[in-house]
């Protein structure tokens, strides 16, 4: 399966945003280790790379962000605040663009908060894109047994109304009945 996707990756895709998604596809990320004098020295890595915004600085930056444990990353993005004066997602913004940019994003907000960022994810693609079909299927199906119910309690924290109220405002028919199914227990909150 791997090398499946990885080649629809290399064939699709090209850069430092394919060097990226190949290196989040091999799933080498440590679990679990953490040591704070190697916090200070990757943030000083990304402040640079941000900076600098060389090849070379882009391969650190995604082998950072692809690599460290979320423990280990926690403590990265404080480093990071205390140097730059920053938050992260602010200087990612700030220095890269494009479909690059969108991934190291989403990699940070996944390790702040996974539920957050899907949640986030879900209420874009429901508000901004007209609902965005395969965005909206391919989250609550892929995250229904693993977080979901974290995913809606951070959506209604977040926007105010209930994933359940806003997939049933925007879908409908036997197709926004099966993603209510799939979103079952916000009814109540309906």
């Amino acid at each position: 399966v791997f090398s499946y996707f990885s080649q629809d990756i290399d064939s699709e895709t090209s850069g430092h945003f394919r060097d990226t998604l190949m290196n989040l596809a091999q799933g080498t990320r440590m679990e679990g280790y953490a040591d704070p004098s190697t916090a200070a020295q990757d943030a000083m890595i990304l402040w640079e790379a941000c900076q600098q915004k060389t090849g070379e600085h882009k391969n650190m930056l995604q082998m950072i962000l692809c690599n460290r444990s979320y423990q280990q990353l926690w403590m990265v993005f404080q480093e990071f605040q205390n140097i730059s004066g920053q938050d992260i997602v602010d200087a990612i913004n700030e220095c890269y663009d494009g479909y690059f940019q969108e991934l190291l994003v989403a990699i940070v907000l996944c390790v702040r908060d996974k539920p957050s960022y899907f949640a986030y994810r879900l209420y874009h693609a429901i508000h901004d894109f007209g609902f965005h079909n395969k965005t909206v299927i391919r989250i609550l199906i892929a995250r229904s047994e693993i977080d979901l119910m974290t995913i809606r309690q951070r959506y209604k924290e977040r926007y105010g109304k209930s994933l359940f109220h806003d997939i049933k405002h925007f879908a409908s028919g036997h197709y926004g009945s099966a993603l209510l199914a799939i979103c079952a227990g916000d009814a109540e909150e309906y």
